[in-house]
């Protein structure tokens, strides 16, 4: 089985900065408390971006980087929970935004996980079609369009935000692997509804399906829950990726898990007998930007010079769903 090398990547970050004091005006809160309690000082926000802006923004940026054209791209996969529109894809109007007309396209929603499963979707693709030369995997999240900002215990945490990555098909035994995993039994800890109009003919008052506790449009999050299963699905996913091909996981260079709360990072770090200088944490600047997460936090230690070409590293990630998974490669 072959492996993949990444090319380039790119990010976008909005400039609308909110600081914890800024949230303490709104909610009562306060800066000690977020910063003790999540790692997080502040939050960029979209202020008028579209998840498509900004993922066609940090798209620009890693195609730039790979030194390629948007032309010699075969396929563009999207993650993000906040599209723009229910149809058409993210994917597909960032695909005439770069003018990638060589490109398939198409969006995947696996939350804050996604990243992990864009990037081994695509790899897959090149697995099976030699043809494919270039994918572009793009993460790109407006969470500010379904946060409740009267709610302090989750509008503290979300900010927003875009990450990009170029990928090409790489020797046979380039270090490669992966886990994907999902849990729909805990779907009801963290979701947002879609706020669909009922049409003229309906003679129902409510809808069918699971039993989802919040009624609005808004995030909702239990908290205790979410934070159970974070702190074993980092662990657990690192674990099973590296299981697979007999990896011992302190090898790995750098981690870069999902930027959601420093504790549960934290835990997880404890948990897998790693040192917290091993893993890139950008949360203190941006907040928890769902499955933006990681590319962003990527993008951002490549290009200052900590992760470099030959380092063994970990994506691994968890979000609403329940889902988590982990990518074990070289840069």
């Amino acid at each position: 089985m072959f492996g993949i090398n990444i090319i380039g990547t790119g990010s976008y970050s909005p400039k609308l900065t909110v600081t914890n004091d800024d949230m303490s005006k709104i909610v009562e809160t306060n800066d000690e408390w977020i910063s003790s309690r999540t790692g997080i000082k502040q939050r960029l926000l979209a202020d008028g971006e579209a998840a498509w802006y900004m993922g066609a923004e940090a798209a620009k940026k890693a195609i730039a980087a790979a030194g390629i054209s948007p032309e010699e791209i075969g396929l563009i996969v999207d993650s993000t929970v906040t599209g723009d529109f229910y149809t058409p894809s993210c994917a597909c109007v960032i695909q005439n935004e770069l003018g990638a007309v060589n490109a398939a396209a198409f969006d995947i929603n696996a939350a804050c996980s996604g990243f992990v499963y864009g990037l081994d979707t695509a790899k897959r693709f090149m697995q099976t079609d030699d043809s494919l030369k270039y994918a572009l995997v793009v993460s790109n999240e407006v969470l500010s369009r379904f946060v409740d900002y009267t709610d302090r215990s989750t509008c503290v945490l979300f900010g927003d935000g875009a990450g990009a990555v170029v990928i090409e098909r790489a020797e046979a035994n380039k270090l490669y692997s992966s886990y994907l995993s999902s849990d729909g039994g805990g779907a009801k800890f963290l979701y947002a509804k879609h706020d669909f109009p009922r049409h003229p003919f309906s003679t129902r008052d409510t809808d069918y399906g699971a039993d989802f506790p919040s009624e609005n449009r808004y995030l909702y999050q239990d908290g205790k829950e979410v934070y159970k299963f974070a702190t074993k699905a980092l662990p657990a996913a690192s674990t099973k990726a590296a299981e697979k091909i007999g990896f011992d996981l302190n090898d790995i260079d750098w981690f870069i898990p999902h930027q959601a709360n420093i504790r549960i990072i934290e835990t997880a770090a404890k948990n897998l007998g790693v040192s917290m200088d091993k893993f890139i944490v950008s949360l203190a600047s941006h907040g928890n930007t769902s499955s933006a997460s990681m590319p962003v936090a990527f993008d951002e230690a490549v290009r200052d010079g900590r992760i470099k070409h030959g380092q063994k590293i970990c994506f691994v990630g968890f979000g609403a769903g329940l889902t988590m998974g982990a990518i074990i490669m070289e840069y």
